[in-house]
């Protein structure tokens, strides 16, 4: 039998026999004598042999706990926000079922957190649309009244406005051609919009050939859109957008590219993937699908978003 196939206890165990037994026999075997009044020399044998012995004894136990401090090391690096991770079932006994174990725990931890995740978003979803029709059925109709009873023109230009702010966060919060028209023709929407808004030119690039997708995913795809342009017009100081739609390998990819000042790549706020970056994470991971976010070939972000084809 391999030692490495022995318990922590034994091979530590051994290890210190051997040494033991190795003095023992040094001692029994070499012309080594020491006298009652220990000389000076005796006790420098003495010295030597046990520094010799514990410096040997460091040695083996290292090499013998070193795979448990490379599995440490291995699972402070686990982020849950990137499924899949798992680490290589290698080692001694103890730190193979170790190994197994916490591997075991990523995979309830992920299941738990992704089903959780998308109890919470369907609950957000359904608030979002109930004050957006809150805001467009009742705030709406009060301000279209109040529009019609007025007479002054500077008046009625400044309910105007309220009228259009609150029917666009209502839009915002649910998307309605999302629901009636397709996830292409919402993308359309909201790009045309946002080129309105802010100015930037907008190119689209959708394929004709998209396979399907199921609600959760086209959700998640429009609204990683909806934040990844929301950043755009926010920090990125950007003259061109482009936003595409790809069918991938069983999958639907999305792909938002700007010319903007790039990633900041000394915040942490942002390296962390703390705010919009970790909103977008969590839909991505809900759906089973893959997020990253980088340097755009021409300077610039882009934001990929790939998730798997499949009806609900």
């Amino acid at each position: 039998m391999r030692l490495s196939h022995l318990p922590l206890l034994w091979r530590v165990f051994a290890i210190n026999a051997v040494l033991l037994v190795a003095a023992t026999l040094l001692l029994a075997l070499t012309p080594v004598t020491i006298h009652a009044r220990i000389a000076i020399v005796e006790g420098l044998d003495l010295a030597v042999g046990l520094v010799v012995m514990l410096a040997a004894n460091l040695l083996l136990l290292r090499h013998t706990l070193r795979p448990i401090g490379r599995l440490v090391e291995r699972m402070r690096k686990i982020d849950l926000l990137q499924p899949g991770q798992r680490i290589r079932e290698q080692g001694g006994i103890e730190v193979t079922e170790l190994t197994r174990a916490f591997n075991d725990m990523l995979e309830r931890l992920e299941t738990e957190r992704r089903e959780s995740g998308q109890r919470a978003l369907r609950a957000q979803e359904a608030e979002r649309r109930r004050i957006a029709s809150g805001l467009h059925d009742e705030v709406g109709q009060v301000l279209t009244g109040v529009l019609l009873r007025l007479d002054d023109a500077e008046t009625k230009e400044a309910v105007r406005q309220a009228l259009e702010e609150v029917r666009r966060i209502a839009r915002e919060l649910r998307p309605e051609m999302l629901e009636q028209l397709g996830l292409v023709s919402a993308l359309t929407e909201l790009s045309r919009k946002f080129a309105d808004s802010s100015g930037i030119r907008v190119e689209r690039r959708f394929a004709a050939d998209l396979p399907p997708l199921s609600d959760d995913s086209e959700l998640a795809v429009y609204r990683v859109a909806q934040e990844s342009l929301t950043n755009i017009a926010r920090h990125a100081d950007a003259s061109r957008v482009e936003i595409a739609l790809q069918p991938g390998p069983d999958s639907v990819v999305l792909r938002v590219i700007d010319d903007g000042r790039g990633i900041p790549t000394r915040d942490p706020f942002v390296l962390n993937g703390h705010g919009g970056l970790r909103g977008m994470r969590e839909r991505a991971l809900l759906v089973g699908g893959a997020l990253a976010v980088k340097q755009g070939n021409e300077g610039g972000v882009e934001v990929r978003l790939e998730v798997p084809a499949g009806e609900s």
